[in-house]
């Protein structure tokens, strides 16, 4: 095998890799070797088929092989053998012409191809320690848990139907109906046993209104209109009359907050509850913590490194991000109108954003290769797991996808990796703790997330 440098501008490569023809003839025989003790043919034994006979019935297809499988193996060789970082998959152009690949297939010329890619820049890593950080610490107040168990009671709310009551704010009413546009039933429009809970704003607008005062027993007529932006096209914007009889009015009976009401929750008493939601509420006030310092230290990161970025890298990182828009728009029925840009003004803002995750996914790989930093086995199969839990029932098909779908797990490691890198990072810089309030903590965070 023969290599040689076509051209190298900044990051791009291109090799011209030529194998001679008595090295694809040795892997020729070799092919046929492989599978001459397998050929069975009519007339003959297997096993005893003659070789210039396999060559001439099979010859042209396993030259074919041969060569799909050099290039395969030699393309790799070369870039070991140079040392080369490839960016992304090299592009490999074989000879057009077909003349001149019938004489490769028939063993009677060399191999020659040429490979085109780009390398991974050469990164010098700053020095972490010069990077000051500061890290915001919110404790828990005892009024965000009373909230906290407070919201927990209301989740919980029962009903009590009460003989006689006229609905109110709150309560829950339980009715028939048919709707009608026009004197005319609609589809969809006709229900029975429908509870509605005056005041959640779950319907269209009126519908809960005009049930404000009915009592059980009753029959009314409540009229209600369809938002413009109604799902339903026929109905968008129009009038309707639902003729409804109410069943039932039942107040709301929220639980009184004792240690009968923490055993409902699973926790041994209201002092037991107290704790376990100071916890939750502590860990999100650190995670919410850990996610302003994490941005702040990639800014960092990001602002002490500059290198050329490989195009191919920033080109698929950006095709990514604008594909993520047109589906997230196509899904709420908008255009790129509606985002109160025009389409050069976003274009630029998300190749900015792409050569960011670009820079920042080199410097993050770049530091955790020369730290020796990895995902053990044992921390994916819990990241698995844990991802597996998030889908009830159907664990078994998400173990599935992930054993059978390339490039699945690699998914599933990457930000496991990044956060053991994070970590790393933030042990080598000065960080210094900063008391704040639960308030300031978010206020923070929507800066941050623009």
């Amino acid at each position: 095998m023969q290599i040689t440098e076509v051209s190298s501008e900044g990051l791009k490569r291109k090799l011209k890799v030529t194998i001679g023809q008595g090295e694809l003839d040795e892997r020729f025989n070799q092919k046929i070797d492989e599978i001459k003790d397998r050929v069975q043919l009519k007339g003959f034994r297997r096993g005893k088929v003659p070789l210039a006979h396999i060559k001439k019935l099979y010859g042209r297809s396993l030259m074919a092989e041969v060569v799909e499988q050099t290039v395969r193996e030699t393309s790799t060789k070369a870039l070991s053998d140079r040392n080369e970082r490839p960016a992304m998959q090299p592009a490999i152009d074989l000879p057009e012409d077909k003349g001149e690949i019938d004489q490769i297939i028939e063993g009677k010329r060399d191999l020659a191809y040429d490979m085109s890619f780009e390398v991974l820049p050469e990164i010098a890593i700053a020095d972490l320690g010069e990077i000051s950080l500061e890290r915001f610490v919110a404790d828990v107040e005892a009024t965000e848990i009373d909230n906290a168990i407070d919201e927990l009671a209301k989740r919980s709310t029962g009903y009590e139907a009460e003989e006689g009551r006229a609905a109110a704010e709150g309560d829950r009413v339980t009715i028939d109906y048919v709707g009608k546009i026009d004197g005319v039933a609609f589809d969809g429009g006709t229900g029975e046993g429908m509870q509605v809970v005056l005041g959640q704003g779950n319907f269209i607008p009126g519908f809960e209104d005009g049930l404000k005062g009915a009592k059980a027993g009753e029959e009314r007529v409540v009229e209600a209109n369809f938002p413009e932006a109604y799902q339903v096209a026929e109905l968008a914007g129009k009038t309707a009359q639902f003729e409804t009889r109410v069943t039932e009015v039942a107040a709301p009976k929220k639980p009184e907050i004792n240690d009968d009401f923490a055993r409902s929750l699973g926790a041994e008493s209201v002092e037991k509850l107290r704790e376990l939601v100071s916890a939750q509420l502590a860990q999100e006030l650190a995670n919410a913590a850990r996610m302003k310092l994490k941005r702040e230290l990639l800014d960092e990161l990001e602002k002490v490194h500059t290198f050329e970025l490989p195009p191919s890298l920033v080109e698929g990182e950006f095709e990514s991000i604008w594909q993520q828009l047109q589906q997230g728009l196509a899904r709420e029925g908008k255009t790129i109108a509606d985002e109160g840009k025009t389409e050069d003004e976003l274009r630029a803002e998300y190749q900015k954003l792409a050569e960011r995750r670009v820079r920042l996914g080199l410097v993050i790989g770049e530091i955790g290769e020369k730290n020796k930093i990895q995902v053990s086995q044992d921390e994916l199969r819990r990241a698995l797991v844990s991802e597996a839990r998030k889908y009830p029932g159907q664990e078994k098909f998400v173990y599935e996808y992930y054993e059978k779908t390339p490039g699945a797990l690699a998914q599933l490691r990457a930000p496991l990796f990044e956060d053991k890198v994070v970590d790393y990072v933030l042990d080598q810089t000065r960080t210094t703790d900063k008391k704040v309030t639960k308030d300031e903590l978010f206020k923070a965070m929507e800066a941050i997330s623009g």
